[in-house]
Formats: C-alpha cells, structure tokens, sequence
C-alpha cells in the first residue's frame, strides 16, 4: 500500500494513534489526527506530534470527518464493528489498523507472538535472545512500544518481535510474520468478539499468509491450540513440558532439549531457567522454538534463559516489609494468567482481586483457588466484578474474603490479614478500566502504595 499524498484520518490519539500518525506523515500522506478527548485533555500524549503538518480534530466524533478521506486507521481499542468504520467501509475507504499499517511500511523479519498469556514475557525474553545473538532487535505491538516507531527506524537486517492482540488482528490483512508462535488460548474479551470460535479464528489469522518457509510454533500441552496447528501452512513446532515432541522443544529429566531438522540437542536444565513457575517455563519452550527457527545458537538461547529477569507487572517482586512479600502482577487481567500466578505461589498468600467486566467466568479461577487452599489463605475484592467474583468463590466453598472500596484500602486490609513468611499478591483476573487506564498504571499505583507502607 503507497500513502503518499493519501488523505488519512488516524482514530485515537493513545500511543499507538500517535505512532500512526508520525509514520504516515513520514511516508507523505495528508493526515488528520482525531479524538473524543479535547486537546487539553490529551495533554503530552499529543507531544510527538509536535511541528507535524497535520489536522487536528479533536473532542469530537470521527464519523464527520471521513468525507474525502482514502484511509482509516483505527486504535486497537476501537472495533471493526464501530457505526464510524462500519460508516467508512461503506464509502469505500480503506480501513487499517496500527499493526498492519506498520508491517505494510517496516523492513526487517517479524516475529510474532499471539494468545492469551504469556505473550508480553516471551516477546520480552525473545528480544533478550535476539539481542544476545547480535541482531539488531524491535520489541513493539501490545507490549506498549507502537510497531509505527519501529518502522520509521527499522533496516532490511533487523529483527522485529512483535506482541499482538485479537484487536490487532481484526484488522490485519497482509500481516504475516516469519514465525508465529501461539502461546495458549483461553476465555478472554468476550465482551468484544461475543464467542470462543471468533476470538480463537482471529488469533489464527496470524498465521494466515504463511507458506511453507515459515514457522508455527504452538502449545502441545494447551487445550485451546489442539487441533490448530493442521490448520496453517508453514512448517510446524510444538513445545511441551509435559511430554517429548516430534519437532520443537520438551523437557525430559528435568532438562530442556530442542528437537529440529533430525538432530536432539540440550538446551539447560529446568532449574537454571531465571523467570519462575510453569507458566513461565512453557513461555521459555516456546521462546526456544522461535530462537532456533531463527538459527540463534544453543549457547546464545541458553545463557538467555539463565540471565532473563521477566517482565515489570508479571510476578513482580515489589519489597518485603515486616516478612511480608509483596507481588505485582497487574499483568494478570484474564482468569487464566492468575490461575498461572497463584500456581506460582509457594507460601501462604492474601490474593487482591477484581476489576473491569470482561464477561467471563470466574469459577475456574475459584476452583483453583480451592484446590491450593493451604497457599491461599484470603481473599480481597476491588473493582466492579468483586460481588461477581465473591458468588464464585463461595459457591466453590472459599469464604476467607474482604472487601475493599480501593486499591489502596486492599493492600491496607490484605496488610493486615498477612502474616510473617506470606505473601501479599496482586492478581486482579480483570482488565483495569473500571479504575486505572490500564494495567500498567494500576501495577504502578501498587507499587507506589507498597513504597509508602
């Protein structure tokens, strides 16, 4: 796709709008930049925007603004399905998300990561390898840094390890990445894609452009992947710390080895392996698969492993205070992810949940709860899914729960429930949006208020 000297109205002026809008000016087209929010309300978000020749029309909608226009780009937080895009559809203007406006405008080979968790720390600890490996390396898309940025600066020798939601592919046409690895699939933004079978069939839709030189790489142990890797292409590589695999990487012995092109090879011991729990096991298997798609060194992916520290929100470590240990994982907005934290935990904790309503159920998260009663001890329940969350826990018979008006008046009372050798573990199993911007300002704003105690 050539922008230049197209008419292009960019929706939403988050840091991904305001990426999109950098790199098309860059690519010469006429821009016009739009939000709800008025200037002054967007404030220094607007900053990199600064001595561009563009339009700007902001505090209204974007339904009035298409007459005339070619393109549409869209936030990931906007859906297809929006009366101003269904609208532009209809008057025949291209629509386009960020992510796949940056691929169609970067250079460089992509990798991608997709599903449901663990994506933000295998696309961090990816890009750790790759870096170790002495490629030049990108790490954007849903982890916070806009693939825009990257395209502008982006060489045919790079590598771009590229985080990317089911909203980034609801808009994504020619996007195809070398290889693409699906983490796990399970119940999550139901409130947006209405079913399993849609949010499923649009995290395959990474995989769709692929030919036989690429690589899929998928969860062996995942009961959401099973069945999809007959679906693609590319040459496929599971992973599994379960059982061995034909192709890709598995533990045996407490070992990790890499199986590829007929040759067994030890990649470390499971012990040696920095970011902790089995979740995060399975995100290093899934990272060595990708590493060694892209020809990095066993010595190179093995150090990487040994030295990589995790992500900020992801089981964050925050402080001890009076034998207490305090743990941010903000990161946690689905049911599965803290599912994953709580298996992690190794003493008696009071776990902070509640948030923002993504239509989904708590009740796998309450029966795992039970079944590692003698770990979590207390429950404290914020946000608007707390009455939600309190009938599951009580119908799978957990009855040790709080309630708190605020965030800071859960780490009070989750302060008080704790005793010495506990820990105090924030895991919400909700989105933000009902409190914070985002997960990242309510992992900030715990950490803040752990400081302070």
């Amino acid at each position: 796709m050539v922008y230049e000297n197209r008419k292009v109205l960019v929706v939403g002026m988050a840091r991904s709008g305001v990426a999109a809008a950098q790199l098309l000016r860059a690519a010469g087209a006429e821009v016009t930049v739009n939000d709800l929010k008025t200037e002054e309300q967007l404030g220094d978000q607007l900053a990199p925007l600064e001595g561009l020749q563009l339009e700007r029309r902001f505090g209204c909608g974007a339904e009035g603004l298409l007459e005339g226009k070619d393109v549409l780009v869209i936030s990931p937080g906007v859906p297809d399905s929006a009366p101003f895009v269904v609208k532009a559809k209809e008057m025949g203007i291209y629509v386009v998300g960020e992510l796949e406006l940056a691929y169609q405008l970067s250079r460089g080979t992509m990798v991608a990561v997709s599903g449901t968790n663990g994506k933000t720390t295998t696309v961090s600890l990816l890009g750790e390898i790759f870096r170790n490996a002495g490629r030049v390396t990108h790490v954007v898309g849903n982890i916070g840094y806009p693939y825009s940025l990257a395209s502008l600066v982006s060489k045919k020798d790079d590598v771009i390890v590229c985080e990317v939601s089911s909203f980034q592919m609801e808009t994504a046409d020619t996007f195809c990445p070398h290889v693409g690895l699906l983490t796990n699939i399970t119940e999550d933004h139901l409130n947006r894609h209405g079913t399993m079978e849609v949010y499923t069939s649009l995290k395959m839709r990474m995989f769709r452009r692929q030919s036989a030189d690429d690589f899929a790489v998928f969860n062996a142990d995942d009961p959401g992947t099973q069945g999809l890797s007959g679906q693609v292409r590319s040459h496929v590589l599971k992973f599994s710390r379960l059982r061995e695999v034909k192709e890709g990487a598995f533990v045996r012995d407490e070992t990790v080895f890499l199986r590829l092109n007929g040759q067994e090879k030890t990649v470390c011991r499971t012990e040696e392996i920095r970011i902790p729990g089995p979740h995060n096991l399975e995100n290093a298997l899934g990272a060595v698969c990708v590493a060694a798609a892209m020809d990095v060194p066993i010595p190179v992916i093995r150090h990487s492993l040994k030295t990589f520290r995790g992500v900020e929100h992801r089981i964050e470590s925050v402080r001890e205070f009076r034998g207490v240990e305090y743990i941010n994982d903000s990161k946690g907005t689905n049911v599965d992810s803290t599912i994953k934290a709580v298996q992690t935990m190794n003493r008696p904790t009071v776990i902070i949940l509640g948030g923002y309503d993504k239509h989904t159920s708590f009740d796998p998260l309450s029966s795992e709860m039970m079944k590692n009663r003698s770990i979590i001890r207390e429950a404290v329940l914020i946000g608007e899914t707390a009455d939600q969350i309190e009938y599951s826990l009580r119908r799978a018979g957990f009855d040790s729960i709080t309630r708190a008006d605020t965030l800071r008046d859960a780490v009070e009372k989750a302060q008080s429930l704790a005793g010495e050798g506990w820990n105090v573990l924030l895991s919400p199993a909700c989105a933000s949006f009902d409190m914070f911007s985002d997960y990242e300002e309510r992992g900030r704003v715990f950490k803040e208020i752990v400081n302070s105690l």
